[in-house]
């Protein structure tokens, strides 16, 4: 049988709301880590306690929190992806190329939002967790990702 424990409530006063927009330039199908940019993002601005909440502004490219120790998990990902969305099944939609349609179902499955906890200033992550995002396309894009803080600063 499994064992629960809690750790006491934190409570803190959300009076801050901070944001900004990353400009991620992809180089094609990959995962791009963004967990040192958000890292520096909740530092820059003395957050302390609350969340940060990422939003992916496409529909071809996703977001995901995933191991960053082992490069082979990415590319095992990575195939995974490939096998439950092959650019050549059929698709319907196909005006922007064969690996579009994939991108949208890709996109679907892995999400285009996350959220992660801030605890004493710094990200809530555990410790092989990495942020990452994930570009489906097979071409180089420019993606929008708007990073907002909501919770107490010091």
């Amino acid at each position: 049988m499994a064992s629960l424990s809690r750790s006491p409530p934190r409570s803190a006063v959300a009076g801050a709301i901070c944001t900004t927009c990353l400009t991620v330039t992809t180089r094609g199908r990959d995962f791009v880590d963004l967990s040192g940019e958000i890292a520096d993002f909740v530092a820059g601005i003395g957050a302390r306690e609350g969340v940060v909440m990422l939003f992916l502004r496409h529909t071809s490219a996703s977001l995901t929190i995933q191991e960053n120790a082992d490069p082979a998990v990415l590319d095992d990902l990575t195939t995974a992806l490939e096998r439950l969305a092959p650019e050549h099944a059929g698709w319907s939609h196909q005006s922007e190329g064969p690996d579009d349609m994939p991108a949208h179902i890709k996109a679907m499955i892995s999400g285009v939002s996350l959220h992660i906890p801030v605890l004493d200033g710094a990200l809530a992550l555990g410790t092989w967790q990495g942020v990452y995002l994930i570009e489906h396309r097979k071409r180089p894009h420019r993606r929008e990702v708007v990073v907002q803080f909501i919770g107490e600063r010091s």
